[in-house]
């Protein structure tokens, strides 16, 4: 059976529901159709950290929002600024430039922080955002390190905050509905799942260590990192494949599909983790793995694994990334917003189709609609005082799977874990990973 979602039906169906936006509200909606679902008069006051790329692409959709003001960019590089303040400017609006981040969270005219900066940033400014009073949309990964994660949701639970990651899968409409049908039995007990991620990322090369261009603040930039040099094939985007700001292709990437799989098996924490990979399409800086496999089990009931290739781009299952959940009647596969069933006998049984276009490797983003459906739950959060889709408690244990795989590998041991917490149990080598040193003055206090 194959349904195609088609926008009449889902305009039909559209409604708020208590936990969020219906199954209804779909990224199939015009982006100005989405401005009108809270419907409220009332606006946030938004600014947004971090602007060269997907921040830019962020704030420009919280721009159009008819109840958001963006109120300020935030950057220490004065082309992202510049970037940022552009793309807000697109969306209709005006919003005031600030490169220092202690600075904007002063702000009296401020409700909320869209956080888009590299990994390292993103615990520290989300605790330092919630101290403020301010509400956080903070991109994934949501920590760059276990330690950040727990830290985090005890800043929201204590300053009361509203703290949205960005997976934005969790507000997909039909896959909200795919992953529903997975609770309710569609394929019956489900004892392994799979996701993947690739792409044809080139070398990074050898980089010198030259002086600091006059239009970067590198010192503000690495902010609690404690201090390196600056190179010359760092910034912008090749700080995610060195450990000491990035988290490598898992984070960047597998935290999606992982989440999805945690989502979907309506699990936890997991008993054992290992991960085997290494850096081996070319000899450069790059630092993490560019070929990674990442195991990760659930005491014996269910095994899943994530395979990412940075460096070939040959799809699996026809996908260059996905999620396929094995189950006792069958398969259940996604890789967007839709999915289909498979039975025993390799029978395609259903499948639920809609008209997005998602571009996976687009790093501003992938797909402006079903951006807006998350905003919108987060928005409408704020609004509800209650727990976004991708709340930062749920979000964390995602993050961790794949943060503990990345352990696995730097450690070179297989994990044993804590499955009431997801801690390690009775290592040392791989325990010194849990956490991560600060630059003095920068440390996360609660």
């Amino acid at each position: 059976m194959e349904t195609k979602t088609t926008r009449r039906d889902f305009i039909k169906k559209a409604t708020v529901s208590s936990i969020g936006l219906a199954l209804g509200s779909t990224g199939t909606f015009s982006a100005k159709s989405y401005k009108n679902i809270i419907g409220s008069n009332e606006r946030i006051n938004m600014a947004v950290m971090g602007t060269n790329g997907r921040g830019a692409g962020l704030a420009q959709n919280f721009a159009k929002q008819k109840n958001v003001v963006m109120r300020y960019v935030c950057d220490v590089e004065e082309k992202a600024l510049a970037k940022g303040l552009g793309a807000v400017e697109k969306a209709g609006g005006k919003a005031q430039a600030e490169r220092d981040i202690r600075r904007l969270l002063e702000k009296k005219d401020l409700d909320g922080l869209l956080i888009c900066a590299p990994d390292h940033w993103h615990a520290p400014a989300t605790v330092m955002a919630c101290q403020a009073g301010k509400h956080v949309y903070v991109e994934k990964p949501c920590s760059h390190n276990p330690n950040e994660g727990e830290l985090m949701i005890q800043a929201a639970r204590k300053y009361n905050m509203i703290v949205q990651v960005g997976a934005q899968r969790r507000s997909w409409p039909v896959l909200m509905q795919g992953i529903k049908e997975l609770h309710n039995g569609i394929i019956g007990k489900v004892y392994f799942a799979k996701a993947w991620y690739t792409n044809n990322r080139g070398s990074i090369g050898l980089g010198k260590e030259v002086p600091v261009p006059p239009t970067l603040d590198f010192d503000l930039w690495q902010g609690p990192a404690p201090r390196k040099a600056y190179r010359d094939n760092l910034i912008h985007y090749n700080w995610h494949w060195f450990w000491h700001w990035g988290t490598g292709e898992a984070l960047n990437n597998g935290t999606h599909e992982i989440d999805v799989i945690r989502w979907g098996l309506n699990v936890d924490y997991p008993t054992h983790v290992s991960s085997e990979g290494g850096r081996y399409r070319f000899k450069d800086d790059w630092e993490t793995p560019d070929t990674q496999i990442i195991d990760i089990k659930f005491g014996d009931d269910c095994l899943v694994t994530w395979e990412g290739r940075s460096c070939n781009s040959r799809d699996s299952e026809g996908r260059g990334r996905g999620v396929i959940f094995y189950g006792e009647n069958g398969a259940f596969e996604t890789g967007d917003n839709s999915y289909k069933v498979y039975d025993l006998k390799n029978k395609l049984v259903k499948k639920i189709t809609t008209d997005d276009i998602i571009d996976g490797r687009d790093t501003s983003s992938p797909n402006v609609n079903l951006d807006v459906a998350h905003i919108t739950d987060f928005l409408d959060a704020i609004k509800n005082n209650r727990k976004p889709n991708a709340d930062i408690e749920e979000l964390h244990k995602s993050t961790l799977l794949v943060q503990l795989g990345n352990i696995a590998w730097l450690s070179g041991y297989r994990l044993e874990l804590d499955p009431s917490n997801g801690h390690i149990i009775n290592n040392p080598a791989a325990q010194q990973f849990w956490s991560r040193t600060y630059e003095p003055g920068w440390e996360i206090s609660l």
